[in-house]
């Protein structure tokens, strides 16, 4: 095991932990449980052994794990339930009630919908759940974490990748997210204003479909209306942000657009664009509240696709990422080592060919699909498109296994067969 997987292990087990340091973070009781003891050390062995430098040098590429975080718009009533069976999570959401101040596990369970879509609501309900997630990835497939050489995350998702990989302690990393979902919020209830998940094909005019419903706007009198791509979740698919009579008007006309489906996401308001720029300033104060650590994984950012260096790096594109357009998800490739927070591997020669890729979290994805991966067994080497149609858009290789938790349960898939767990 390496140095560098020993110590994220470890820095995982104490990240769920309230550091006692300046933070303005609130901090549970002194009888509080201590969140410290929410989730095992995936090692006890010395990471800088000469051993664990050698096994790490004898590792194939097949090993290697990448963690991917969902974000808002994942949310489902129930999300959670089928993770409180395993260790330590109900702590971990008894915490989050001391750091939010509601049981964010009653609204996760049994709702209303629509208070869970809430942005105040959803965004911390994601983040927790995805971390609750990887107690029980520890507990099925403990060689996952420890076989971790990345992670990412969508939108609120890089928050819990970050958390994953030791830059953040839980409670400080759960507290900035309650801060950024209360200003999106703020910022969505000024302007009526959403995003509308598209699934196209070849011929899909996403740029004139936005640059008309721009149009059409200003003939409603709306002014500087925003009408944008602000995700790319992989070839022919987007999310388009901006203003509701924008998105409307795509969807009355999207045969002329040559959209094959369009489906509104449960969220609030247009993220990922201009229409955000009141939230990025409350969201700059708190994380220079926080202690920010570089992590001790890598984890790579929505808005330009490249790893976190330094704790700057984070703070800064981190607070940037709520009102921009990132690249991620984007046909070709990403500069340095591309990473999507999607369901999508790409090669690196830094980690082989053989990557695993492991999403987190408790709810199905943006499109509304029952099997967010395909049933269909995958080839570990496979060239062109994903012929089981699990990454569409992937023209080198697919990953040896992946697995997905959402509200249907899990899916297990590795080369030449599939399981449901």
């Amino acid at each position: 095991m390496s140095v560098r997987v020993a110590r994220a292990a470890r820095a995982w087990a104490r990240s769920v932990s309230g550091r006692r340091g300046s933070s303005n973070c609130p901090r549970p009781p002194p009888a509080a449980v201590d969140v410290a003891a929410l989730l095992r050390d995936a090692t006890a062995a010395d990471g800088g052994s000469q051993d664990a430098q050698a096994a790490a040098g004898r590792r194939e590429p097949g090993q290697c794990s990448v963690l991917l975080f969902p974000g808002q718009g994942s949310q489902v009533v129930g999300m959670g339930r089928g993770l409180l069976r395993y260790p330590r999570v109900r702590e971990l959401y008894d915490a989050a009630r001391r750091v939010l101040g509601y049981d964010l596990l009653e609204l996760s369970l049994r709702g209303p919908q629509e208070a869970l879509d809430r942005t105040v609501h959803c965004q911390p309900a994601v983040f927790v759940a995805s971390l609750a997630a990887v107690e029980k990835l520890h507990h099925l497939q403990p060689a996952v974490i420890e076989n971790c050489v990345a992670a990412a995350g969508f939108s609120v998702g890089e928050f819990a990748a970050l958390v994953f990989a030791g830059a953040m302690e839980f409670s400080e990393g759960l507290y900035a997210v309650k801060i950024r979902a209360e200003a999106m919020q703020e910022a969505s209830e000024a302007v009526p204003s959403g995003m509308l998940s598209v699934l196209g094909q070849h011929q899909s005019k996403f740029t004139v479909a936005c640059l008309e419903a721009q149009e059409h706007c200003k003939t409603r009198g709306i002014e500087n209306p925003v009408c944008e791509v602000s995700n790319y979740l992989f070839p022919d698919c987007r999310v388009i942000s901006g203003h509701l009579e924008a998105l409307q008007f795509l969807q009355k006309n999207s045969s002329k657009y040559h959209f094959r489906r369009t489906k509104m996401l449960p969220v609030s308001g247009g993220f990922h664009t201009r229409l955000m720029e009141p939230a990025v300033e409350p969201l700059v104060q708190v994380l220079k509240a926080i202690d920010v650590k570089k992590p001790l994984v890598s984890v790579h950012s929505n808005v330009d696709g490249n790893r976190y260096m330094h704790p700057k790096h984070i703070q800064k594109l981190l607070a940037q990422q709520v009102a921009h357009r990132g690249p991620l998800g984007r046909r070709g490739p990403i500069p340095s080592h591309p990473l999507s927070p999607s369901p999508l591997v790409l090669n690196s020669p830094r980690w082989g060919s053989g990557l695993a890729s492991w999403e987190l979290g408790d709810a199905p994805p943006l499109m509304g699909s029952q099997r967010p991966v395909r049933e269909e067994s995958c080839s570990e080497r496979t060239p062109g498109p994903s012929k089981a149609g699990c990454f569409p858009g992937h023209q080198d290789t697919l990953p040896a296994c992946i697995l997905v938790f959402g509200s249907q349960g899990c899916l297990w898939s590795h080369p030449g067969k599939s399981a449901r767990f």
